[in-house]
């Protein structure tokens, strides 16, 4: 009796980051639960649990990157990206979201409004927050406004070698739609370079799944998925490559492929926008205050003002004290001559 035994690695693939975010090349599997420590981690902020993996290691504590894309790709456990950084297998495909990174960015600087988008455009859900509503306005988000913009002037379909890939085909339309979303995404940003120059860091959270929907309807052994999967690893290159050189050179892109995940994706929709604030004096849980980014710059300035103005006080007691009325002041200098000519 013969048992054949598959193994399907799904991979974290590291295409860009900057020298200071250290990744370690290796064999190190990471769990799929801590993809979104990671992600903070690159980013610069705390986790809750610390992260005991040896492919990120610790970089400089006053450098952090302007920017973090992370790329989901379903169905398919690896893509044959021509350059990256590093590459690891990834273990426990459970589902993820970047809601509790982008909390933190818009707490810390929500007074800066950082750029927060996060995007599945077979799912039609769209998350946009701070600057993103402004520089993303005109991005198709429904299916339908995604194969109008394919007819449009600048559409990928003038670009791509399709092959055996169907321009009438709903699952070919709706991969050729996420490699378009790609497309705007860094035409919008090259139109508002701006967003790169800003003092608070930026995240992006795509999802594509038109891989997988080619792989249940035509199979993987069938030309249209062999075709996609090579367009969408030269897109993705080439989408790693333009967001690094935006953000100059100071971006971390990550792409991470699943074939399957292993519990349904069930999501419920909501904006990090609903999420209640912690700084009401009246609280009646006894909450923390919100905090603000500008709270070390203020603390350090009412603290060595108030040194400052200490020692001040002390110096002039001091002198105060051992000072000799008769020829230190002015005053009793004046009234003994005063006292002298009488």
């Amino acid at each position: 009796m013969l048992r054949l035994l598959v193994l399907v690695y799904n991979d974290l693939t590291v295409l860009q980051a900057p020298e200071f975010v250290s990744f370690q090349k290796g064999d190190w599997p990471v769990s799929g639960e801590k993809i979104p420590d990671l992600v903070a981690l690159t980013m610069g902020f705390s986790i809750q649990e610390d992260l005991s993996w040896p492919g990120l290691q610790a970089g400089p504590l006053f450098q952090r990157p302007r920017a973090n894309v992370l790329v989901v790709v379903r169905g398919v456990d690896s893509l044959a990206l021509p350059q990256s950084v590093a590459s690891y297998p990834l273990e426990n495909p459970v589902p993820f979201t970047l809601d509790s990174v982008a909390e933190t960015v818009h707490s810390l600087f929500a007074e800066d409004t950082p750029v927060v988008l996060q995007l599945a455009p077979s799912e039609e859900r769209l998350y946009m927050l701070g600057k993103a509503n402004a520089v993303f306005e005109d991005l198709p988000v429904t299916l339908q406004q995604i194969r109008a913009r394919l007819s449009q002037d600048g559409s990928v379909l003038a670009s791509l070698p399709l092959n055996s890939l169907s321009r009438n085909a709903e699952a070919d339309l709706l991969f050729l739609s996420e490699v378009q979303v790609l497309h705007d995404i860094t035409a919008l940003l090259q139109r508002h370079r701006h967003l790169a120059k800003d003092h608070s860091p930026d995240l992006y959270s795509l999802e594509l799944s038109g891989l997988e929907e080619l792989s249940r309807l035509y199979g993987q052994d069938s030309p249209q998925y062999r075709d996609a999967t090579a367009i969408l690893a030269s897109v993705l290159q080439k989408f790693g490559e333009d967001v690094y050189a935006l953000y100059g050179n100071s971006a971390v892109v990550e792409v991470v492929t699943v074939k399957t995940f292993e519990v349904p994706l069930t999501r419920k929709s909501r904006s990090i926008l609903e999420s209640k604030q912690i700084s009401n004096p009246g609280s009646p849980y006894n909450l923390a205050y919100k905090y603000n980014f500008h709270y070390a710059v203020v603390f350090n300035i009412v603290l060595w003002l108030m040194i400052a103005l200490a020692l001040a006080v002390i110096a002039v007691s001091y002198n105060l004290w051992n000072m000799d009325p008769g020829y230190d002041s002015i005053i009793y200098r004046m009234t003994n001559q005063k006292i002298r000519m009488d």
